[in-house]
């Protein structure tokens, strides 16, 4: 049998808040809904592993930065590499270890609170456990630091309120990551969504943007549809209308002028198509943001 180290390793950096203070902090404020009951950082954590039969009491969220790892989760074993990260729901046998050869560096902590299963929704899904491309490796570890940062501090509320801050944002970036697929994936989506940015005012053919993208039409209409949650057309009109919005409280420009500056040559045209996501016309808006900027 394998005997594995659980920490201990040159220039760590590991937190874990005493039992008593966990049960105290998931009654009350912030801490209820999202609390970080441990955080640390292991570099070059060579024969480390956990075990756990039962899983943890706590999702368990670790970020690779160097080397690799690897995760046994009932009967398939996950690799881990660098820019990725392993989330496990709470109660989620599992066995993780570094690899021999080259040990991965990590970044790491547990959650607990009433937001986490909600959180962990979109990442993990109903598998308990997910591997997860990340897009910001360097931003999704600038939070993971946050969380170690601020439990070093001290044990304060402030402190654990810094810290489930943290987790929070580490763990919705995870689950937006996740959304928007693979990073080879996500790329063409992003490049095709600046691409509808700079473009505003010009007609939109699904065939024109997936060449634009290198893709076909029918898979890259299933990719942006899989990262944003929406189609293609639904998108454009949410852009042109959030800039519309912002034209009509900035700017004395006319309706008209506004819708073509949007791409909509038909101004009635357009302003039923701003009624439909905003709830009132054009001129509407513009009163009420004025006004409510006088008061």
């Amino acid at each position: 049998m394998v005997t594995y180290t659980r920490d201990g390793f040159p220039g760590q950096r590991m937190r874990v808040l005493p039992r008593p203070l966990v049960g105290e902090a998931l009654t009350v404020g912030v801490t209820e809904r999202l609390l970080a009951t441990d955080a640390g950082y292991f570099p070059h954590a060579a024969n480390h592993g956990r075990s756990r039969p039962k899983g943890a009491r706590e999702a368990v969220v670790l970020v690779c930065t160097e080397g690799r790892g690897w995760c046994d989760v009932g009967s398939s074993t996950e690799a881990i590499g660098v820019g990725q990260a392993l989330v496990l729901a709470p109660g989620t046998a599992h066995l993780y270890r570094a690899d021999r050869a080259d040990p991965w560096t990590l970044w790491w902590f547990h959650a607990a609170g009433s937001d986490v299963l909600t959180l962990l929704g979109p990442i993990v899904g109903g598998a308990g456990h997910a591997v997860v491309d990340l897009h910001d490796p360097a931003r999704m570890v600038h939070s993971m630091e946050q969380v170690v940062q601020a439990l070093e501090r001290d044990e304060t509320r402030p402190a654990l309120m810094a810290a489930a801050g943290a987790a929070w944002n580490t763990l919705a970036q995870i689950g937006a990551d996740r959304l928007a697929g693979p990073r080879n994936e996500a790329g063409p989506v992003q490049r095709a969504r600046e691409y509808l940015l700079e473009h505003l005012d010009s007609p939109v053919r699904i065939p024109d943007l997936a060449a634009h993208v290198g893709l076909s039409a029918s898979h890259f209409a299933a990719l942006f549809r899989h990262a944003t949650g929406g189609g293609v057309l639904e998108y454009v009109k949410s852009i042109r209308m959030a800039r519309a919005r912002v034209m009509l409280m900035t700017t004395s420009r006319t309706v008209a002028e506004v819708a073509r500056e949007v791409g909509y040559p038909d101004a009635f045209y357009f302003s039923r198509q701003f009624r439909a996501v905003s709830g009132s016309s054009p001129s509407q808006f513009r009163q009420a943001s004025r006004a409510d900027h006088v008061s």
